[in-house]
């Protein structure tokens, strides 16, 4: 039963670290490869980059919490969040950077 998850590829769970720019201060981001591809798909449903995506979503969780205390964690339940729902997760935030825009 186990087998499909203790056999996938090493590369899915390989670290990789990505230095990014969050409101013009210099980062860095480790997150497993599967959550940057997965990051990749919903930046890419926006039309975002990955980088201003994660930018993004680090302001509105500052925004509401006051505070970002674990960001990687916070980057891998949006990822989880995308996994179980893409279709909804999308179209939520489509609607937030429409009314943003306007």
């Amino acid at each position: 039963m186990c087998e499909i998850f203790a056999k996938q590829p090493k590369e899915n769970y390989q670290t990789i670290t990505r230095s990014i720019r969050i409101d013009g201060h210099a980062t860095s981001v480790k997150l497993e490869a599967s959550y940057w591809d997965i990051l990749q798909e919903i930046a890419d449903a926006q039309q975002l980059t990955v980088p201003k995506f994660i930018s993004t979503v680090y302001r509105e969780a500052l925004e509401h919490n006051g505070e970002v205390s674990n960001f990687a964690s916070l980057l891998r339940c949006a990822c989880l969040m995308y996994a179980r729902q893409p279709t909804n997760v999308i179209e939520v935030a489509r609607q937030e950077l429409t009314s943003r825009q306007i």
